[in-house]
């Protein structure tokens, strides 16, 4: 979404602010007559045509396989209903139980109270549930309480697909085994191989790791090696596939003992993850939690219309009027990631941005300002919108609609967790409304309109914004100046979170409004996907 289409929105003179005031009112209108025609037709179709055109919604989206539905059927598929009970009561360890209490965690949800009597007992595990369910604690506590059992170096291996979310699993980790001294290790790219390597050294409990990364130290790091783990773990694993891990998991697979105990977890079942769990695990255990796509009751979604040319100025009214509140943008590109963080913070917000083309320790950095509240926005690409438990969260933005449906679900997830109320607002253009339409029919629910944006007030941003607009363009250049030959050299042996920040160029979305300016911004940023794509390993 072109800044210089938003400059030059808000470069235009009174004339045609009031034309353009005119054909707001016109595409309000066609917009919402498109979506109810689209909603008529939704009506007449049942359950099985709604779980087909999702099917096919998902090839069209160019997502990495297809929805393998649970057969109910099957003896070894468990649907979660019943009353969760204490972590005693599951068998867990007094001295981890206490460690979660001390953690918070009161009383085990629905996953956990299923996955972890199962783990406990030496069973294999694949894990279905949606986003903020618990699924860290439901497989670090059979790990942990292994470990109690047993402690051995090398004992239990945890692969994630991002940076950041492997920081946030070994805290998690290492917050409940402190009662048993567990020593945990991050591997991620980014960080210094060396300091990895003597961390490794250490031989530590527990290995939290990005795949490529981990193949990395089992290829170069004298005397490591995995002969001895009992324990492994795949969080995200369709996202873990999606980013074509596979062949390095693969690899993986033939560097650790044949005996151990696998568990598998994932918001949705696609063919890939169906073939990884064939491959990795003996006959295990599947527990699912909710529907296959599903938002939990707490969240309140909203839309908000608008002309592509104004997103910019609904953005900054946006987050004029939620003021004091934590709000977590999010966008498709690196670039709007930067670009929009720039802006807020020209026009006095509290903004950081988080995306894959920052170093790891600005990653870590915006991360943790952000959750501590040293700042109030998060402008952040794809990267932060699955596993990463951001406390209080209030409003999620969608500045750019999700291409992938089930991204949309991830990103509002970030908000309304572990039972608290949230919101969610979905910045939509004219170009955008098939794309919330395809939405509103995956989940199963219309979202209702934003109140109290009306244009009149927002429209008395519009020059103000605009200025901001001409700024942040210049200071991108010099941000583009400094981090692009280095990002481009620090990334061509990094594989690591290939985190789908340009998700406009596979999913083919109009290039409207790029003209001019926008080529060149365009050609710059496509030489650092280019670069992107052709990371190494991370």
């Amino acid at each position: 979404m072109s800044s210089a289409d938003s400059a030059s929105g808000s470069e235009s003179d009174g004339s045609s602010t009031s034309a353009s005031s005119s054909s707001g009112s016109s595409l309000r209108q066609s917009t919402r007559a498109h979506r109810s025609k689209a909603s008529a037709q939704h009506l007449d179709d049942d359950a099985s045509d709604k779980e087909e055109e999702e099917d096919s919604a998902s090839e069209q989206e160019g997502q990495s396989g297809d929805e393998v539905d649970a057969t109910s059927s099957d003896p070894s598929i468990k649907q979660v209903e019943e009353q969760t009970k204490s972590f005693a009561e599951l068998g867990v360890h007094p001295s981890i139980c206490e460690a979660c209490e001390s953690m918070g965690f009161k009383k085990p949800t629905p996953i956990q109270a299923q996955a972890i009597p199962e783990a406990l007992g030496g069973r294999d595990i694949i894990g279905l549930a949606e986003t903020g369910s618990g699924k860290t604690a439901a497989f670090s506590i059979p790990l942990l309480n292994a470990l109690w059992d047993s402690p051995a170096p090398f004992y239990g291996l945890i692969l994630a697909p991002t940076r950041e979310l492997c920081y946030q699993i070994s805290q998690q980790v290492e917050g409940l085994g402190s009662v048993i001294g567990v020593r945990c290790a991050t591997i991620v790219g980014g960080m210094d191989m060396m300091a990895q390597s003597i961390a490794l050294g250490k031989r530590p409990h527990v290995i939290v790791a990005t795949p490529g990364r981990l193949m990395d130290h089992l290829e170069n790091t004298k005397g490591f090696s995995l002969r001895a783990l009992k324990f492994m773990i795949m969080d995200e694993a369709d996202r873990l596939l999606d980013m074509d891990f596979g062949p390095i998991i693969d690899k993986l697979l033939l560097a650790i003992p044949r005996d151990r105990t696998t568990m598998l977890f994932s918001a949705t079942m696609t063919t890939r993850v169906a073939k990884l769990q064939r491959a990795s695990l003996r006959n295990p255990i599947r527990v699912e939690v909710g529907s296959k796509y599903q938002t939990v009751s707490t969240l309140s979604q909203h839309y908000l219309f608008m002309p592509f040319a104004q997103k910019d100025t609904y953005l900054v009214h946006l987050a004029n009027e939620q003021a004091g509140q934590s709000v977590l943008v999010f966008t498709r590109t690196v670039h709007d990631a930067q670009r929009v963080s720039i802006l807020l913070r020209l026009l006095g917000f509290s903004a950081i941005p988080l995306h894959g083309q920052l170093s790891q320790t600005a990653r870590l950095g915006a991360l943790n300002k952000f959750k501590a509240g040293g700042r109030a926005i998060l402008v952040a690409t794809d990267v932060a919108s699955r596993g990463l438990d951001i406390p209080a969260v209030d409003l999620v933005v969608n500045y750019d609609i999700p291409t992938h449906s089930k991204d949309y679900i991830h990103r509002v997830g970030r908000t309304a967790r572990a039972g608290r109320s949230g919101r969610s607002v979905t910045l939509v253009t004219q170009y955008d409304v098939e794309l919330l339409q395809r939405i509103e029919h995956v989940i199963g629910q219309k979202l209702t309109e934003f109140p109290g944006c009306e244009r009149e007030m927002v429209m008395l941003l519009s020059e103000r914004v605009g200025q901001a607009c001409r700024e942040a363009i210049r200071e991108m250049k010099d941000w583009k100046g400094s981090a692009g030959g280095a990002g481009k050299r620090k990334r061509r042996g990094d594989k690591d979170d290939m985190d789908r920040d340009d998700d406009e160029v596979q999913a083919g979305m109009p290039s409207r409004g790029r003209g001019g300016g926008g080529r060149g911004r365009g050609g710059g940023g496509g030489r650092g996907r280019g670069g992107h794509k052709k990371r190494g390993r991370h």
